[in-house]
């Protein structure tokens, strides 16, 4: 199950409300979402391959991932990852019964596919036959304070690789994420989930009664029509599936793993897998059209059909695009969602 209803405000301007940064090329020549259908199938087979996304993206979706429509699911309103993941095990497991859910989001990047499939596979086998919802865990490279952490605890009987949780902690400040690198039993929780879809709704149950009450119209014969899901979503709580359900829970397990990850979420993100400030070019990037730079360093430009001209500044980012010219420190400390927030309370249309 991929969950393609993100809405990438903290790529703005790149990514838009009609193209958020799933459909962008943001590494190599796929987008983020084929990148991740490319991993889906090397574990799964397409047949069994789902996606849940937004109204105002359905039709991309479609088109993009080549599934029918009854494989896409429609959310009629933003509710957050609980509810779509929520959704997605009960429309499963109507299906089948003993279904093993791998929960994707469409924007990770995750260059060893080979790696990534066989650990799926292993949290999959583990979330079969313990019945345990299992998170993957993967291994700090610097003092991110932008990703939520998981707390490796005792390993796990039978599964050597897992571990229990012994806590999550959601966006730590600096000096916390700093000491959870040192530390090494913390890992960025990558929000890649592997469950059985029955075992995830009964935590669902004893865990997020809110969110249990609204999937009533699921739990309903023919509880998926349209009609209902419009109910179920007015009534459901916006919340990530971590703060729902995984945190609350006494049955999750992670699998700490190796292969590099990124969700690409921030600009600093994306300069961090494209290597600013390493290498021989003085440390700066350039995707898109064309730069000129003039003893300047370590800065991220997006360029768009006009040439970016930098002279003598260092860790920006320039994000030149029809309608926007944007331009941040490349520090991490600049939250572009409420830049954002401004520009939709004054109406403005370069969110469209």
């Amino acid at each position: 199950m991929i969950l393609a209803g993100g809405a990438g405000e903290r790529f703005w301007p790149a990514s838009r409300s009609d193209r958020p940064k799933q459909f962008l090329r943001v590494l190599g020549r796929q987008t983020l979402l084929d990148a991740t259908l490319s991993r889906a199938r090397r574990f799964a087979r397409k047949d069994r391959i789902w996606i849940a996304c937004g109204a105002e993206h359905a039709k991309a979706v479609r088109k993009a991932s080549g599934l029918p429509a009854s494989r896409v699911l429609v959310e009629p309103r933003r509710r957050n990852t609980a509810m779509a993941a929520a959704w997605a095990s009960h429309r499963v497991q109507r299906i089948d019964p003993d279904a093993v859910l791998a929960v994707l989001a469409a924007d990770h990047h995750v260059p060893d596919a080979a790696a990534f499939a066989k650990d799926i596979r292993l949290a999959a086998r583990a979330a079969a036959e313990e019945e345990v919802l299992v998170t993957l865990g993967v291994r700090p490279t610097r003092p991110e304070t932008g990703y939520g952490y998981v707390q490796v605890g005792p390993r796990a009987r039978g599964f050597p690789r897992l571990c229990r949780v012994r806590r999550f902690v959601e966006k730590p400040d600096g000096p916390t994420a700093r000491r959870y690198l040192a530390q090494g039993d913390y890992r960025w929780n990558a929000g890649i989930f592997v469950w059985r879809a029955s075992v995830f709704l009964a935590e669902v149950e004893r865990r997020a009664p809110d969110l249990h009450r609204a999937l009533a119209p699921f739990r309903r014969p023919g509880g998926h029509t349209r009609k209902a899901v419009e109910a179920a979503f007015r009534r459901a709580p916006t919340l990530p599936v971590d703060v729902a359900v995984m945190e609350r829970s006494d049955r999750v397990w992670t699998l700490p793993v190796e292969f590099a990850w990124s969700d690409v979420g921030t600009w600093l993100s994306l300069a961090e897998e494209l290597g600013v400030g390493r290498g021989n070019t003085r440390g700066n990037r350039v995707l898109g059209g064309e730069a000129v730079l003039e003893g300047a360093r370590n800065n991220l430009v997006w360029a768009g059909e006009r040439v970016v001209a930098l002279l003598g500044v260092e860790d920006l980012v320039v994000v030149d695009t029809e309608d926007v010219i944007f331009v941040t420190k490349l520090d991490g400390r600049s939250d572009v969602r409420r830049l954002v927030a401004k520009l939709r309370e004054a109406g403005r249309d370069e969110l469209l």
